[in-house]
This record gives structure tokens, sequence and C-alpha cells, in this order.
């Protein structure tokens, strides 16, 4: 014992005899992270946001592929950015929200984009939907307060994110055949078809939320070694996850012949069900990907619901992902849900109002990407749960998934409270950039 003793007290001495050495250089680390985030939460600050609103034709016959040409040729700003860029302006990639909101029982879409490019966004929708409405509206989140939930408003809202590694891709629109093409249109089955129909089925003084933040993938991977960098991105560890599916059914054969006599050759025999789950990691990574934070808020008036009615809806809102859930691949599961499990675990009720205010401000400010400062640390439960800092979730999806679960339906969607308009009243403005 006396012997660790002597180590750790050596260890400990060396350690403070090099403070010289080591102190400056976490200062300088640290300094520099919180100037980076300064610059950067400054520059988006002074950013400037439109709301567009979607009013889809009425005779809609394009697949979701159409939204995949939207995604990447309007939301796609992948640029490389220099030492003045990221330490000087703090400039970050553009992220934009797709959402869907059930208000009152009428179903709208909007798509939520920084204002030096709206044009561009708004040019991208019209070029895949002629005969669609773009207008510019109000944020619809201002109408509740911000100090909500209170005696007037009940809140609840929940994150979503992959249940399995990002390598692996949930159930897509191309997997109902929706890619295919067909004479009887109302024949199809659309995917997003439940979420218009239960979002249009909510009463008055009921409203759902959704909303998908969506960037280029910038999510960054630690490396196994084997040669790899120590930080890589979404495709690199795509491959490193199919390496390690493949491992187990690796096998090492002894050549008896020709030039290599005498070494082991290696050949990877993988079951058929493992072959079909590469396939699917390969087909994913053939596509552009987004990082994408999904975040649903429920909200309703107390005038017009009780407690009982509004944990019904909150319950109902929990299954709005299920659809696109593939168990022998990946799933949308629900995360940093705004309750707790029993009451004791929050005698006074301040440690839920404030994950509740949170979760409906956060929305409002559509954050995933560039969160306050007090909310970029991974702070241990005790502190997550009286502070509501609860880090946020982020998944890659790539351009298939991620126009399965933001679309125009389709003449297959008939939900009586989702407006569309007439074919031949909407064009597209004259005045739009070329």
């Amino acid at each position: 014992m006396e012997i660790v003793v002597a180590i750790f007290s050596f260890i400990f001495m060396i350690i403070g005899k090099l403070a010289f050495i080591w102190g400056p250089l976490l200062a300088m680390y640290f300094g520099f992270e919180m100037w980076h985030h300064f610059v950067t939460e400054r520059f988006v600050l002074g950013m400037t946001w439109t709301i567009f609103e979607i009013e889809v034709p009425r005779d809609v016959e394009r697949s979701p592929m159409a939204m995949e040409l939207i995604f990447t040729n309007s939301m796609y700003h992948a640029s490389a950015k220099g030492l003045w860029e990221i330490w000087i302006q703090g400039a970050p990639h553009f992220w934009f929200s797709l959402e869907i909101a059930g208000i009152d029982g009428q179903v709208h879409f909007y798509i939520r984009s920084p204002s030096r490019i709206r044009d561009l966004v708004e040019t991208q929708v019209y070029a895949q939907y002629p005969q669609a409405k773009v207008r510019e509206v109000d944020d619809y989140t201002l109408a509740v307060p911000y100090d909500a939930p209170n005696a007037d408003w009940y809140v609840w809202g929940a994150e979503w994110k992959l249940l399995n590694h990002d390598a692996f891709p949930i159930r897509t629109y191309k997997d109902y055949g929706l890619d295919e093409p067909s004479d009887k249109e109302m024949l199809k089955i659309d995917p997003l078809t439940p979420t218009i129909e239960y979002l249009g089925a909510l009463p008055r003084g009921q409203q759902v939320w959704i909303q998908h933040v969506v960037r280029p993938s910038k999510k960054e991977y630690h490396g196994h070694g084997h040669g790899k960098p120590a930080h890589h991105g979404w495709v690199d560890e795509v491959y490193e996850e199919m390496e390690r599916q493949m491992a187990p059914f690796r096998q090492y054969r002894l050549q008896e012949g020709g030039p290599n006599a005498g070494t082991y050759a290696s050949e990877v025999r993988p079951p058929r069900t493992i072959e079909e789950r590469l396939e699917k990691m390969r087909e994913k990574i053939s596509k552009l990907g987004f990082d994408v934070g999904i975040r649903v808020v429920c909200v309703a008036e107390a005038k017009y619901h009780t407690v009982e009615d509004f944990n019904g809806l909150r319950r109902s809102a929990r299954l709005l992902y299920r659809q696109f859930n593939a168990p022998d691949s990946n799933s949308l599961i629900r995360v940093n849900a705004t309750q707790f499990d029993s009451p004791f675990a929050d005698p006074t009720g301040l440690a839920l109002w404030n994950m509740k205010n949170k979760m409906l401000n956060w929305y409002r400010l559509r954050i995933f990407y560039h969160p306050p400062l007090w909310y970029s640390f991974n702070y241990p439960a005790v502190i997550q749960s009286f502070t509501g800092a609860k880090p946020v979730n982020i998944s890659v999806l790539n351009v298939e998934e991620l126009a399965t679960i933001f679309h125009f339906p389709g003449q297959v969607s008939q939900a009586p409270s989702f407006q569309r308009i007439e074919s031949k009243v909407a064009k597209p403005p004259a005045n739009l950039p070329i």
C-alpha cells in the first residue's frame, strides 16, 4: 500500500512541476473554445429568418423524390470555411426547419429558411411543384406565450433519434412502393398519411407541432485506429460499421500453391441477412446525408380541455414515427420527453416546468446545432433534471430518408382538414430570380 501511495505522490509531483507547460495550454484551449462559441452565437443572433407556408395543389402525382431534389438543390450548403469565417465571423453552415403543424384541426406545411437565401428555397419548391402556392407567413408558435406552461396552456414535448447506429436506414417511401409509377394513385400507400389524418382530427384548442431541423451532415465520429483519422464524417463511419458487421464472418485460409503459398488469405462469407443489411447501408451512403434533429411539441388551451384530454393528446403524439421503423435495420425512438416516471422524482414541479418551457422555446427558436453556452455541456443527470440542460440528439439521415418523413402527400391523402388549392389557381410568380 505504501508503494502505491508513493507512486501516486510521485506522479502528482511531476504533474505539478509541469504545470507551467500544461496550464497555459489548457487555458488557451478553453479560451479558443469560448471565443468560437461567442462569435458563432453573435453571428446566429444576427441572422434573419423567413417562414414559408406551402399550400399543396390538389393533383400532386409526384413521388417524394421531388422533395429530394428540393433538399439537395436548396439546403445542402456544405462549403468549406476558412479561418476568418470560423474564428472571426463565426459563420456556421446554414440550417433549415421542415415543419408540419396541426392547429385546431387544420394541417399546415412550413419551411423555415435563412432570409438571405429565401429566393433559392422558393424557386426550388416551384421547380418541383409548379402549381403550389408558397407564401411568407408569421411564426405560428408565437400564439403560445413564452412563459408556458401556465394556468392557460398545457405543454408537452420530446425529441426523436435513431435507435441504432446512423449507418442503418429507416423504412423509406421506396419500401412503400411510392417510387413506382401507377395509374391508380388512390391505391398507393403513403407513410405520411397517418400523420396527416391525426393532425387533421385535432379538436379546437389542441395543437401538435413537428419540426425537422436539418443541415448538411457535419457530425463527427471518433476513429477506432487501423490507420483511420481520429475524427471523420458519416460516410467513413458507415464503412467502419460495415467492417464491424463483417468481422465475425471473416475467415483465413492457408494458400498451398502459387506465388503466395504459405500465406493466409482472408475472405468474408456473411449470411444472407447480413448481406441484405450491408446492401442497405451501401444504398444509404449513395445519397447525400443531412444532420437531422426531430422535435415534437403538443400544446392545448386549458379553457377548452382538461388535463385528461391533454394526456390523451401527448400519448397519441408518441406514436407519430412508428410507420418509419424497420425492426431489422433502424427505428426512430423518443428521447428527452418532458415528463417524469413518478411524481416523487420532482416533488416541487419546478424541474418539470423548466423542461417543458425549454422544449417549447427551443422549438420556437429552432435550436439544435448552436445551443446557448449553458446548454453546450453534458451535465450530470442530477443537474440536468433541475436545469433542463439535456444535450440535444442529432441523427444522420440521407436525403431519401428525409424526404420520407417530410414531403407533400399526393391524392392518396384525402383528409378534409388538409387544405389544398386548385391547380389552375396558383402559378409561380413572374418575378422569381433566375
